[in-house]
C-alpha cells in the first residue's frame, strides 16, 4: 500500500496510494473495445486497442542524436497528429531547442527534477535557473508557432527523469496554483512532487514492470483527474492486476 499523494493542483483531497497506483495501471494496460472494418470487407470485427497513450508515447524506445523527425513522431503519439503546417514548424524549431535543454541538462547536473533546490524554479535567483530555461523554451515555440506541448512531450521522452510534459488542460490545473516568484508552472510541479506519496508510487509502479518516473506519474495523475478520466482508469486498472498478478 503506497502514502496517499496530495496532487493540489488534481483536487482539494489526497489521492489514495491504492487509488493511484490502480489508476496508473489502467492508463498502461487498459484496453477499449473498437469495431473495426477494413475496406475491402463487407463487414467488421470488434477489437482490443489500448485506452491511453502508454504504448503510443512512454513505450516508444528513446530517440538518440540530434532532435528530430523521431522525437516528432514520439511527440504525436502523446498529443495526436501535427497538420503539414504545425509538423514543419516543429522540425525547425527542434536545433534552437536543442542548446535550451542541452542548457538545462548541464544545470541539472545528474540530478532529477524533485531533487532540484527550490531557488530553480524561483525569479529571484534568475538568470540560468531550470525553471527559466524552461521558460525560454515555451516562448521560443511560441514565437516560432511550433505547438510547446508536443516539443515538451519530445524532451521529456529523451529525459523522463527532468523535463516536465505540459498539455493545455494541464496547464491550466496548475495556473492557479503558481505563487508570487514562481518561474512558472513547473515550480507548481516541483512542489507537489517534493510532497508525500511520489517515492512510494514510482516504486510500486516499478515492482509491477513499468518504468515510469514520478515526474511522468504526476502528469498521468494531473492529465487522468483533469480530463475526468480517473474513475475509468482506476477500474481498467483493478481489472488488469489481479490478472497480471
Amino acid at each position: 500500500m503506497t502514502a496517499p499523494l496530495q496532487l493540489s493542483s488534481a483536487g482539494p483531497e489526497p489521492i489514495p496510494g491504492d487509488v493511484a497506483l490502480a489508476a496508473v495501471l489502467g492508463y498502461a494496460h487498459g484496453r477499449r473495445p473498437l469495431h473495426h472494418r477494413a475496406p475491402n470487407a463487407r463487414t467488421g470485427r470488434w477489437v482490443e486497442v489500448p485506452a491511453f497513450g502508454f504504448e503510443r508515447f512512454d513505450a516508444r524506445p528513446r530517440a538518440t542524436g540530434p532532435l528530430g523527425q523521431d522525437d516528432i513522431l514520439t511527440a504525436e503519439g502523446l498529443h495526436g497528429r501535427l497538420d503539414p503546417e504545425a509538423w514543419t514548424a516543429m522540425a525547425a524549431v527542434l536545433p534552437e531547442v536543442e542548446p535550451l535543454a542541452d542548457a538545462v541538462v548541464a544545470r541539472a547536473a545528474g540530478r532529477a527534477f524533485w531533487e532540484l533546490p527550490e531557488d530553480e524554479f524561483s525569479v529571484l535567483a534568475e538568470p540560468g535557473t531550470v525553471g527559466a530555461l524552461l521558460r525560454e523554451v515555451d516562448e521560443l515555440c511560441d514565437a516560432r508557432g511550433a505547438s510547446s506541448p508536443h516539443v515538451a512531450a519530445a524532451l521529456h521522452h529523451r529525459r523522463p527523469d527532468l523535463f516536465p510534459v505540459l498539455h493545455r488542460t494541464t496547464r491550466w490545473q496548475l495556473l492557479p496554483h503558481v505563487r508570487e516568484g514562481d518561474s512558472g508552472v513547473a515550480a507548481v510541479v516541483h512542489r507537489e512532487l517534493c510532497g508525500p506519496g511520489f517515492a512510494e508510487l514510482e516504486d510500486a509502479v516499478r515492482a509491477e514492470g513499468l518504468e515510469l518516473t514520478r515526474l511522468r506519474l504526476h502528469d498521468v495523475l494531473l492529465w487522468l483527474s483533469a480530463t475526468l478520466r480517473l474513475a475509468h482508469a482506476v477500474d481498467l486498472g483493478r481489472v488488469v492486476e489481479p490478472a497480471r498478478r
